[in-house]
């Protein structure tokens, strides 16, 4: 009779051996989030390739990995002055929702393009870019125009007459109203990108 309970009994405690050790990986599961191409969105705030990005995002999935990480550029989304569009974005969060993945948003206040590893230019907008003598020099005067200096962050010299922190300000806030449905839910973090290269 213990011969013939004897598979039984090790099929229950394969079962209950697996149980445990799916609870302890589930415990200890450290999501993975993978960053998009830096030139996923185009100037003009469409995708540069949805159908591609719909598969990649599929592939994700089936990898198990937890989510995307996305730069939100100033100079693409606020390319107009006081004007803030997120539809690529809004595509990009929709497209993380149908294959169950959640997104990190970095806040880019920097330019992309002239650093090792870009292949792509998303300048500030070009109203910021108007403004003379806001940014980061040497002692010869050459100007690195990647990002606003942290010097002038209360300096009401924009061209409507906000400081830099007040357009941060600005961003981030339509940012949030536009995703509040989604913030918490698919949008896990929110990063603020600052300095060249997005290294402060």
């Amino acid at each position: 009779r213990l011969s013939a309970l004897l598979p039984v009994i090790m099929r229950a405690s394969f079962v209950v051996v697996f149980a445990a050790l799916v609870a302890i990986a589930l415990a200890n599961y450290v999501p993975v989030y993978v960053m998009l191409e830096l030139d996923t969105v185009n100037s003009d705030c469409t995708l540069k390739d949805y159908n591609g990005l719909d598969q990649q995002f599929g592939q994700l999935q089936s990898g198990n990995v937890g989510g995307i990480m996305t730069d939100v550029w100033w100079g693409i989304v606020e390319a107009q002055m006081g004007v803030y569009n997120f539809s690529a974005y809004h595509q990009i969060v929709q497209l993380a929702q149908k294959h169950n993945l959640k997104v990190q948003a970095v806040m880019s206040f920097h330019q992309c393009g002239g650093n090792v590893g870009d292949d792509c230019n998303i300048p500030l907008p070009s109203w910021v870019l108007s403004v003379p003598n806001i940014y980061y020099q040497d002692r010869e005067g050459n100007q690195d125009r990647e990002y606003i200096s942290l010097g002038c962050d209360d300096a009401p010299g924009l061209p409507d007459g906000r400081t830099p922190v007040q357009a941060y300000r600005d961003f981030m806030q339509a940012f949030r109203s536009d995703f509040v449905v989604d913030i918490g839910d698919t949008i896990t973090n929110i990063e603020v990108g600052m300095g060249s290269s997005g290294e402060m």
